[in-house]
This record gives C-alpha cells, structure tokens and sequence, in this order.
C-alpha cells in the first residue's frame, strides 16, 4: 500500500531484457535503506527490490506490467516517481493507493495558472474506469484531486512543490502516464454494475 506521496525522484541508470521481462535499475537516495523484495512504486507501478548495489537498485517488471503501464517507454536516464510503502501508523497524507495501475492516459493540454498549473489527461473509456470532480486520481504514483472530470478526460491542478519534486516539470502534450482509480470507487462502480 501506497498514499501517493513522492518521496523523491529516482534516476533509470540500466534497462535489461530477458525474455519478456525488463530489469530496471535506479539510482535513488534511500537505496541504503531498502532491502531485498521490498516493494517501491515507481510511477505508480508497485514493484520488488530483487538486487542492491550502493546507489542503486533494481526491480523487475514483467510482460503484463510492461502492456499496461508507461514502464515500457522507459530510457536510461529518465526520472521516475519514487515512493516506499506505506508504514502502519504513520498519516495517510495522500490516499489509499495501491500500486496497481489500471490503465495509460496521454497528456492532451498544459496550461499555466499564475504559479500553478492545470494538467488534461484523455484515457480510453472502454475500461470503464470513471473520475468524479473532487475525486481522487493517481498520475505516476502521485495523489491527486480531479477537477473537470469528464467521460474519459480529467484535469489535475499542479502546485508548485509539486511540479519541483516529481516528473510532472517533464510532462509535454503527448506524455504518456499511468492511472490508478480510486480503489473505493472501483469497488462502488463494480457493485453497480453486478446491481
């Protein structure tokens, strides 16, 4: 379990395949204090630790993985979002996420608001996976509100601290990036529909 809070941006230093899994390793200031099958979120997608070295550490992401997140875009050198899992006990100061990306959104507009900014995201609707105004949504790992939720389009608002400390100051139009639904509101839409 996850609350959506970056706790810092983690560099790709090496990208392996084997077979139809990817190795990825990343350079991250809290790797001294990870272990072996740990489990980081990296943009949202929860993965194990599998091996340590110094700075640096390495998760593996399988084909499933790879097909439903923005893992597979990855090159060396891109920064990701990191977050370690949650503590019991500790403020839940995001939201309950899981880790567990539900689909891919592309960035459709990025406007500045006089120190602030304003990020559209469009994602396919054929998942069925909704948004509501006020409601919470995972973008790369991080815990948002939804504003201008629409069938298949949100935005999100971007305050400064934000934009500084994840990938969002990397976002253009066309960015891809991963979603992860409120798991309240999954569990709502499924009851729903079973009626």
């Amino acid at each position: 379990m996850f609350t959506g809070i970056i706790e810092e941006l983690g560099t790709i230093t090496s990208l392996k395949t084997d077979k139809e899994n990817l190795h990825i390793t990343v350079q991250a200031n809290f790797t001294s204090a990870l272990k072996i099958d740990q489990s980081v979120a990296h943009n949202g997608v929860c993965l194990t630790v599998v091996s340590l070295d110094d700075d640096t550490y390495t998760v593996t992401a399988i084909k499933e993985t790879l097909d439903k997140t923005n893992l597979n875009t990855l090159k060396e050198g891109d920064v990701v979002n990191l977050e370690r899992g949650m503590k019991l006990g500790d403020r839940l100061d995001g939201h309950i996420v899981q880790g567990h990306v539900d689909q891919i959104a592309t960035c459709t507009k990025i406007s500045e608001a006089d120190g602030s900014w304003y990020f559209t995201f469009n994602y396919d609707p054929g998942l069925s996976n909704i948004t509501i105004e006020k409601g919470s949504i995972t973008v790369n790992g991080v815990s948002l509100t939804v504003v201008n939720s629409k069938k298949n389009e949100f935005s999100v608002a971007i305050i400064p601290f934000t934009y500084e400390h994840t990938n969002f100051n990397t976002f253009a139009v066309g960015t891809v990036v991963n979603l992860e639904f409120d798991v309240i509101g999954k569990y709502v839409k499924r009851i729903t529909e079973l009626g």
